[in-house]
């Protein structure tokens, strides 16, 4: 990773990123960084999937949610977004569920994502679209929208998660997730191109 973006763009997201590290009852979680490839605070679309995956929480300390990452979800999203013409520096990858977990996400869970996707989108005031990967992150989004008095409106779009464990149909998985983003790169106007 080069480290694209200005250092204030990604330190802000990252101290939120500390701050989910300790749960509310004072245990420890892991939670990665934040891509500093991406748009950091400066993105308008956000890329939002369930929570961190197997190979970021192998890679502990080091750790940042990225398109770089080893593993076929981060490859094929890669693949969909540059298929997609829609520029990196445009988007964030994020977790609707910012930590690791023990198992499926419970409702327990993708409340406590939604409260802490309300905190993060505060930090992205030029958000034009959200493109949601699987059915937690669209209902965290969903339940967000309709649960915060305070959200802000933006277009959602919806597509499977490209994990391998939903490949039963894997190229219609790879077209609508091109497709998602090439509507989010509408929605953004030029600077996303």
């Amino acid at each position: 990773m080069t480290g694209s973006v200005a250092s204030g763009q990604i330190q802000e997201l990252n101290h939120l990123a500390v701050r989910w590290r300790t749960s509310p009852d004072g245990m420890a979680r892991f939670v990665p960084g934040f891509d500093p490839d991406s748009g950091g605070t400066a993105s308008t679309v956000l890329l939002l999937m369930e929570s961190p995956g197997p190979s970021t929480i192998a890679m502990r300390e080091r750790a940042v949610c990225s398109e770089d990452n080893p593993g076929p979800t981060a490859a094929a999203l890669r693949r969909a977004r540059t298929e997609a013409r829609l520029a990196r520096e445009a988007t964030l990858r994020w977790n609707l569920i910012p930590w690791a977990l023990p198992g499926r996400p419970t409702r327990g869970d993708v409340e406590a994502g939604r409260i802490a996707l309300g905190e993060l989108l505060t930090y992205l005031p030029q958000l034009r679209a959200i493109v949601t990967f699987g059915t937690i992150a669209l209902d965290g989004v969903m339940r967000h929208l309709t649960l915060d008095e305070d959200a802000v409106l933006v277009p959602v779009i919806a597509v499977p998660h490209p994990s391998p464990a939903n490949g039963a149909h894997r190229s219609e998985q790879h077209r609508r997730a091109v497709q998602a983003l090439r509507l989010a790169r509408r929605a953004t106007g030029p600077a996303a191109l």
